[in-house]
């Protein structure tokens, strides 16, 4: 007999279960969440682009992936100029676009957030400084934190060649003036259809803020967008249910 939907959301989000019951424990233990916190990746002052987009248009969409999607967007959710963050995957075809297939690491997918926003308030530049800076480590390759696989790489996905051309020079500029222990190994990836994750992924960050995961991996990065990016950091996250769809 097959489970229900509902059996199977939960199994679903007990990722990585190991992972979790060890800071179950730990947070039983009276072990803090600010000392749990140094588990996450490290945020970092990094140099904004020398090379950045017109700001002629209102509304442009961008798609970044940099391992588990629930802090990608969770970061991106609490930037000033986006109007929605939407969980999905990115790199592969639209038949494997789900959950459990992407997690096998063979459907070519890399979990992602599509990012809408308005460029006269916050660049393509600036988010990927943001990106660079808090949302993820871009050394790391195949992996982020407790998880590894091709399905957590870090990638760019451009929407358009400006996208593209921006975001290969800032790699090489950051790369140049050593902004990081290793090089860089973000992947550009155009031309990549986006689909959006299942329901229960979305807004995961916000709807589940003690979850152990969140706690260890995710929180540390919006406390450093609002450490880092000050003037870019709101209160008040853009969330796909008052958006309405993530499709």
């Amino acid at each position: 007999m097959s489970p229900s939907p509902a059996i199977s959301a939960m199994r679903n989000v007990i990722r990585p279960a190991r992972s979790a019951l060890i800071v179950a424990a730990l947070l039983l233990a009276g072990v803090g969440s600010s000392m749990l916190a140094s588990a996450a990746e490290e945020a970092r002052a990094i140099p904004a682009p020398a090379l950045d987009e017109a700001a002629g248009k209102s509304s442009e969409t961008a798609i970044f992936a940099g391992g588990c999607f629930w802090g990608v967007q969770g970061v991106f959710q609490h930037v000033v100029g986006v109007s929605n963050a939407v969980s999905g995957f990115a790199g592969g075809e639209k038949a494997t676009a789900h959950y459990q297939m992407v997690g096998s690491g063979t459907t070519g997918h890399a979990e992602s957030a599509r990012v809408t926003f308005n460029p006269r308030k916050v660049s393509y530049g600036r988010l990927l400084q943001i990106y660079f800076s808090v949302v993820h480590d871009p050394t790391q390759l195949n992996r982020q934190g407790p998880d590894s696989g091709t399905q957590y790489r870090s990638a760019i996905f451009p929407t358009n060649a400006e996208q593209a051309k921006v975001a290969r020079a800032y790699i090489a500029q950051l790369d140049s003036a050593h902004a990081f222990s290793a090089p860089i190994a973000t992947s550009i990836e155009p031309d990549r259809a986006f689909y959006p994750a299942e329901g229960y992924h979305q807004d995961f960050l916000e709807r589940n803020p003690t979850y152990p995961y969140i706690v260890v991996n995710d929180l540390p990065k919006i406390e450093a967008l609002k450490r880092l990016f000050p003037e870019y950091f709101r209160a008040t996250p853009a969330l796909v249910s008052k958006a309405g769809s993530a499709d």
